[in-house]
């Protein structure tokens, strides 16, 4: 179960953090460590000396040039936040979290990303739209300053209960939690991979049938990937989804054109 999540820290600008987030990481069993952009050397000598012994996480860290490549394979994405945001998205608490990670973890293509934002400006709209759920650790109203590496404690500490109560097989647990819809499902869910495949998809066929318009675009693709993602969509069903479209893309290219109506 462990194995399966992933720490993604985006843009980090101290190596000191790095080190840090990777101690934290290890203290609690967890050992993926991805890096996207990072804006410093992160195997200087400083996270090497934070890790305080962890330094195999640092030397298994892989680092990515965007947040997509970083999270093709995972198939649920949860972002740390505490930005305010004009768009609602689902919202947890950690002991949410980790109570809702052993039903996403039952499958076996199975894989959770744990994703948190730069030091100075956290995640910004377009990473936070890329995660199914956001969570908010809620600290002190009057001084809620919470260092990187802090937060990736409390989300890996928050990992760890989930699989001291369930053990390393998810799927085995009896709990109401066991299964993400209730029941065993039929196909794997779909990968992020997948997932950004069908809205780049979905965006071309909405624009082609003069549904959205890109520069009025009125937060609709914003919302559609709420919708999506909310649903929790299998593979079965993100190519079935991706059948329509093409079907959609072969009507709207051999029917004359007429005039749009009911547009966003």
């Amino acid at each position: 179960m462990l194995d399966r999540i992933r720490i993604v820290l985006i843009g980090t600008s101290h190596p000191g953090n790095v080190g840090a987030a990777a101690r934290a990481m290890k203290t609690m069993g967890l050992g993926d460590l991805a890096l996207v952009s990072p804006r410093c050397e992160p195997n200087a000598q400083e996270a090497i000396s934070r890790a305080s012994g962890a330094d195999d996480i640092l030397d298994a860290m892989h680092r990515f040039e965007d947040l997509e490549t970083a999270l093709a394979d995972c198939t649920w994405v949860v972002g740390c936040s505490a930005r305010s945001r004009t768009l609602p998205w689902p919202m947890q608490k950690p002991r949410e979290f980790s109570a809702n990670l052993p039903a996403q973890l039952s499958h076996d293509n199975a894989r959770v990303a744990i994703v948190f934002g730069r030091e100075d400006a956290g995640l910004n709209n377009a990473e936070l739209q890329r995660c199914h759920a956001h969570v908010h650790i809620p600290t002190n109203e009057a001084y809620s300053s919470l260092n990187l590496a802090a937060a990736v404690q409390v989300m890996a500490y928050e990992c760890r209960q989930a699989w001291l109560e369930y053990g390393d097989n998810a799927a085995s647990a009896t709990s109401q939690h066991a299964e993400p819809f209730g029941v065993e499902w039929d196909n794997p869910l779909a990968t992020h991979d997948d997932l950004e495949r069908f809205f780049a998809h979905l965006e071309r066929t909405l624009i082609a049938i003069d549904f959205h318009d890109p520069n009025n675009p009125r937060q609709l693709m914003a919302r559609m990937r709420r919708l999506f993602l909310r649903a929790h969509v299998d593979h079965m069903e993100i190519n079935m989804l991706r059948g329509i479209l093409s079907a959609v893309d072969k009507s709207a290219t051999i029917a004359p054109s007429k005039p749009a109506q009911d547009r966003e």
